[in-house]
């Protein structure tokens, strides 16, 4: 009797082989047909790249803002008026006392008779002064707060503990300002927040679409490998890649953009800050910025696709 050669059962090892060069066949196969169609592909990729450069961009934005709030910051000095009672001798180891606080950055001391110079020569009023007979100006110390203080409920609380001092007759602050640049900030923040979903969410509408257009051109080849015994995760497959390609291109591409805004705007900004004495550089996405924006790419597109496939393949059966 003839023996049967026995057919051995494929490998856990021979499996995941052939599980990895039907998804690179598929990655292939999508990048493939995306090329074959170059003018829609391009029209799609620059729709998605706008879609994620404008959040983008409005990210470095707040960011560079975020940069420049330090130096900003360190102007919003606290002026302590001090009582009549102190004498200028004492100034100085008082501003040194304030120093030596936690929420307090650094201190100078104005004696009477420094203000009263101060203000003989940048007011023109010396004569006037001098009619009076005395010095009717206060001592006063300059406090600059901490870096962890500058916020507006915070330095609020530093202006109210100065006042409570005895040898402080006022303590003020400007916090207009301060209150202001904060809501710009925090009103950019949410702004992006918002715009970025908002676009997001645009992005997973647009492949969507296009992977759909895709599927109805498609849909008796679909009927036929349905018929032949494909499973639907086999046709899902080079949809889903399709997706991904486009979001990762449209992220690429978003990159480029925002690189080529940084380019035309950087000297402009660099003349403006030259006119107010100061140096400033526009600072672009980081490695980790770029990485986030093409991982927001791939899976946005990736989402549109799994999600329009997913509803679509259900619909075409074999008749």
């Amino acid at each position: 009797m003839r023996s049967r050669r026995r057919l051995s059962r494929p490998t856990m090892h021979a499996r995941f082989q052939a599980y990895g060069i039907n998804h690179l066949r598929a990655l292939v196969f999508s990048l493939g047909k995306l090329y074959r169609a170059p003018f829609s592909s391009l029209l799609t990729l620059m729709v998605i790249a706008i879609a994620l450069t404008l959040p983008s961009i409005l990210y470095l934005i707040l960011a560079n803002l975020q940069q420049v709030t330090p130096q900003w910051d360190r102007s919003a000095q606290i002026s302590v008026f001090l009582e009549s009672s102190v004498a200028d001798e004492d100034v100085p180891a008082l501003a040194t006392r304030l120093a030596q606080r936690s929420d307090v950055a650094a201190t100078e001391g104005i004696t009477r008779d420094q203000a009263l110079e101060e203000f003989r020569a940048h007011s023109g009023f010396g004569d006037a002064v001098d009619a009076l007979g005395e010095n009717p100006l206060p001592a006063v110390i300059l406090i600059t707060p901490a870096l962890d203080t500058q916020s507006p409920a915070n330095l609020e609380a530093l202006v109210a503990s100065l006042n409570e001092l005895a040898e402080v007759d006022s303590a003020s602050l400007d916090m207009q300002w301060v209150q202001r640049l904060y809501a710009i900030m925090e009103t950019l923040e949410r702004t992006t927040l918002i715009l970025a979903l908002l676009l997001g969410l645009g992005v997973i509408l647009v492949v969507g679409n296009t992977i759909r257009l895709d599927i109805q051109s498609r849909r008796e080849e679909i009927e036929v490998a349905k018929l032949v015994g494909a499973t639907d995760a086999f046709i899902r497959r080079p949809f889903l890649y399709g997706g991904l390609w486009l979001g990762l291109g449209g992220a690429l591409t978003a990159l480029l953009i925002v690189a080529i805004t940084r380019l035309l705007l950087t000297p402009p900004v660099q003349d403006l800050a030259a006119l107010y004495g100061g140096q400033f550089g526009i600072r672009g996405l980081t490695a980790p910025d770029t990485l986030t924006l093409l991982a927001t790419g791939a899976i946005l597109g990736l989402a549109g696709s799994w999600v329009t496939v997913g509803r679509h393949l259900r619909d075409i059966e074999p008749s």
